[in-house]
């Protein structure tokens, strides 16, 4: 690729649902959009097995799949979606710069940040062996709770999503047993006391996951350890789900982007897709801690397409 600064009106940085949709929205609005898919093209929803609850999909489809389907539909429109990803930027002037892995300079008149946030894992291998097979590891419960309906799941994690998710996982399945690694929660007392009194949720302290037992294929059980004991217990289950928190992809922005103390993109303006940098939009997981579903995802890359539409037209006036 030519090492010339390329001018573009619009660049988009990360793919998943919310950086595809963005850029089915600017192709459609004639913004020629530039979309680099970073480090996961698809983003986390490419580690889904199935989605179930993504409207429009009556059998269910799985997460590769349907990027695949988003990236065509963008594509179709004329989208420029490029492998590889963005490694600096700079926001400091008018223009707004980006850089590429290979050096190749960008200049934009708008910029739509779609890098999403990654699911922290414990780093187990066997963990990671079931995950990347979609055999019973999710670090999700609302995504994956539904296809362990009836059955016993075990999850990991102390704060409020990890009591959240274990309610949520409660009202599913036979049993939920909680493994929580310190002798406390680090949840709210109210989100803590839920999980405490909900009589099919069982909370073991002080213990910590070993292993992710299975046939090879399929989740059977996990094993843990009491680190105070050193007791190991074997606790059988089809379903494993990580809740120790999510990481926002948004290192490269935050000299420039305001960020909250976790590292999520702050929107300038509450139902917009505004950062503090006029010009630059946000959109799906790198600014949402809440929801964290496609659904949602998508629909604010559409607002920060349209929002940098707006944007672009203000410039030409």
């Amino acid at each position: 690729m030519s090492q010339e600064i390329e001018q573009l009106d619009c660049l988009i940085i990360g793919s998943g649902p919310a950086g595809y949709t963005a850029a089915i929205y600017a192709a459609r609005a004639d913004m020629k959009p530039v979309l680099y898919q970073g480090m996961q093209p698809g983003g986390q929803l490419t580690t889904t097995n199935e989605v179930e609850n993504f409207p429009g999909y009556p059998g269910g489809v799985t997460g590769p799949e349907m990027m695949v389907q988003l990236e065509a539909q963008a594509k179709r429109f004329d989208a420029d979606i490029r492998f590889g990803f963005i490694t600096k930027v700079d926001f400091s002037g008018p223009v707004h710069k980006a850089w590429t892995e290979t050096g190749h300079e960008l200049h934009a008149k708008t910029v739509i940040i779609s890098t999403g946030a990654s699911a922290k894992y414990l780093g187990l291998e066997s963990e990671q062996k079931y995950l990347q097979l979609g055999g019973g590891v999710s670090a999700c419960a609302v995504c994956d709770g539904f296809f362990y309906r009836g059955q016993d799941t075990v999850i990991v994690g102390a704060g409020d999503s990890a009591c959240e998710e274990a309610h949520y996982l409660s009202k599913l399945c036979k049993k939920v047993t909680m493994l929580v690694r310190r002798d406390e929660f680090r949840a709210s007392k109210i989100m803590a006391d839920r999980v405490k009194n909900t009589p099919n949720i069982e909370i073991l302290f002080n213990t910590e996951t070993e292993e992710v037992l299975g046939d090879g294929n399929v989740v059977s059980g996990v094993r843990a350890v009491n680190n105070v004991t050193g007791e190991k217990v074997e606790i059988p289950c089809t379903g494993f789900f990580v809740a120790i928190g999510h990481q926002p992809n948004t290192e490269i922005f935050k000299d420039f982007i305001n960020l909250d103390e976790t590292g999520y993109v702050m929107y300038e303006k509450p139902g917009t897709s505004l950062t503090n940098v006029p010009g630059v939009f946000v959109a799906g997981d790198a600014a949402d801690k809440n929801y964290r579903q496609a659904i949602t995802a998508a629909g604010t890359g559409c607002m920060a397409a349209l929002d940098a539409e707006r944007y672009l037209s203000g410039l030409e006036h």
